[in-house]
């Protein structure tokens, strides 16, 4: 595993990452899909309604501080809208395996304290904590059903009780993939998803269609309960509220 972090006492509202121009971060993301589509998983980066989507959970809990995991940050879209939302006194990992992303996202976060890119695969990451929040953009519909799992029950290991997951899927995936990809891919993608479904079942769940973005995507939030599925449900709530604020 390779880290970096910026020492010293500043919380990460003091500064914010620094500005790239969002065509070199598009073409970049390009290129690395057209390298390994499996582990980049689309052809551009997530857009803005699409990362305040997925940071909800953070601005619902905001007025402490909050550990905070983003894993699969890319080119950083999401990283950029989150630093800014970090009460103060948070923490920051990010975690990126994808070496050229992870260079990025370092160049990127230099200004920014108490944030640490670790490029690993997070089902490897052992920070030795916990978080309030995990922000998931890894591209779950092309992972094989066991990795699916893998990926899910660490995050599950690494949350709070009480804590928030939050995660994205494209829409109409499903349907294109019955239509294009062959039988033993679609079964693949069903069964991946299946993998999702049953983890939705088990925690207090909610979910949205962001529409703005391109292509729409549903986000998905789950809580992991903190004493009782009453006191799961109403976290859950709360971050729904916050959904599109």
């Amino acid at each position: 595993m390779d880290e970096r972090t910026t020492p010293g006492a500043r919380t990460p509202r003091a500064r914010t990452p620094r500005a790239r121009r969002p065509a070199a971060a598009s073409w970049m993301f390009l290129r690395e899909a057209v390298r390994d589509m499996r582990t980049t998983g689309a052809i551009a980066p997530s857009g803005r309604a699409l990362a305040r989507a997925l940071t909800a959970p953070v601005r619902a809990a905001a007025g402490r501080p909050l550990n905070v995991l983003e894993a699969g940050a890319g080119t950083g879209a999401v990283t950029r809208a989150l630093i800014p939302q970090l009460p103060a006194g948070s923490r920051l990992d990010v975690v990126e395996a994808n070496p050229r992303f992870a260079d990025r996202l370092r160049e990127m976060t230099a200004g920014a304290e108490r944030v640490c890119v670790h490029r690993t695969f997070v089902e490897h990451l052992d920070t030795g904590r916990r978080y309030d929040v995990i922000v998931s953009g890894l591209p779950f519909a092309n992972f094989p059903p066991h990795q699916v799992e893998a990926i899910m029950s660490r995050y599950l290991d690494l949350l709070r009780p009480g804590g928030a997951l939050t995660y994205f899927a494209y829409r109409g995936t499903r349907r294109a993939r019955a239509l294009f990809a062959s039988r033993a891919e679609a079964l693949r993608h069903h069964s991946a998803e299946q993998v999702l479904a049953d983890y939705r079942g088990h925690y207090a769940a909610t979910s949205g269609t962001v529409w703005a973005n391109l292509p729409p995507a549903r986000v998905w939030h789950l809580t992991r309960p903190a004493g009782g599925p009453a006191e799961a449900g109403t976290t859950a709530r709360e971050a729904r509220d916050h959904f599109l604020l």
